[in-house]
């Protein structure tokens, strides 16, 4: 099975358009080790000819762009894709609106969870906005019920991570956020080489259903998004902790970091990280303390065989 990052970068990308904190100037000055991230996707395939991308990034077009095994070939004529479809771990805005940037005659098959698929019927109506462009055929993906890819090389068992709706899906019905799967994490298991891999990009909890995905990986790609609860506030960039956005932060007790030290997996690599996270910089005392622990920073075109 192989895997390529296509993005690594929590919503807005590093720099983000927007914002001035050291990490985004550093970027833009060019700095060394603060390489441009773009929105948080994953491509996975059996043979390298045909892939699935788990979440459609903003920048999804140019992520596809960047790596030359999903070009479209000429030998097949004026227009084709390797890409057979597109796997959701949520309805976040960062992960669905490369759907529109998808829609140039593309067939592809796209699955999500039912309250997913219910929010791009209606709060977010993408599903009615592509028709006229595109053939998508919606496919339900339900946490515990597993998937054939590739003619069965590769199962996919999506699990639940938490019940965060997205900021447009909450406000219409405030009352029942929560109740439903409407974040999910991705086993991923190659029947040839019997290598497993995982990822969580948007963790709301350590619960012992993802304890349990986790121990039985070869790889964890997870999530990174904020290194402490308060990040956002002590730039002075906004009110919200990490845990109301979804997120279980990388330090402090109960953090992912040290979470992860029980975690066995021969690699674990860090995903969807904000661009405001300090352990980007790669002289920090943060990245030190993840290299320590053998976690590895992830980056647009990592790639891994399992």
């Amino acid at each position: 099975m192989r895997l390529r990052l296509l993005g690594s970068s929590a919503g807005g990308g590093l720099p983000q358009w927007n914002c001035a904190c050291p990490n985004c100037a550093a970027a833009r000055a060019g700095e060394p080790g603060f390489a441009r991230r773009t929105g948080d996707s994953l491509a996975f395939s059996a043979d390298g000819s045909s892939w699935y991308v788990i979440n459609a990034s903003p920048d999804i077009s140019v992520q596809l762009e960047a790596i030359e095994s999903l070009h479209p070939s000429v030998r097949e004529g004026p227009r084709n894709t390797p890409i057979r479809g597109v796997l959701l771990t949520d309805a976040e805005l960062d992960h669905t609106l490369g759907l529109l940037q998808l829609r140039q005659g593309a067939k592809l098959d796209i699955y999500a969870a039912p309250p997913v698929l219910e929010a791009l019927s209606s709060l977010f109506p993408v599903r009615r906005m592509v028709e006229p462009y595109a053939e998508f055929t919606w496919q339900e993906m339900r946490p515990g019920v597993c998937l054939p890819f590739f003619e069965g090389t590769i199962t996919v068992s999506p699990f639940r991570l938490g019940g965060k709706p997205p900021r447009y899906a909450a406000r219409s019905n405030p009352e029942r956020a929560g109740e439903s799967d409407w974040v999910v994490g991705i086993r991923l298991y190659d029947a040839a080489t019997g290598g497993t891999a995982v990822y969580a990009p948007g963790v709301e909890s350590w619960s012992p259903e993802l304890e349990s995905k986790l121990a039985e990986a070869d790889l964890v790609l997870l999530d990174g998004t904020f290194w402490r609860s308060d990040e956002l506030r002590g730039l002075g960039i906004g009110e919200c902790r990490a845990a109301e956005m979804g997120h279980v932060p990388l330090s402090g007790r109960g953090g992912t970091l040290s979470r992860l030290a029980g975690v066995t997996a021969a690699r674990k690599v860090l995903v969807h990280l904000n661009n405001t996270n300090p352990i980007l910089r790669a002289d920090s005392r943060e990245r030190l303390e993840a290299k320590r622990l053998g976690v590895e920073i992830g980056y647009d075109g990592w790639e891994a065989e399992v």
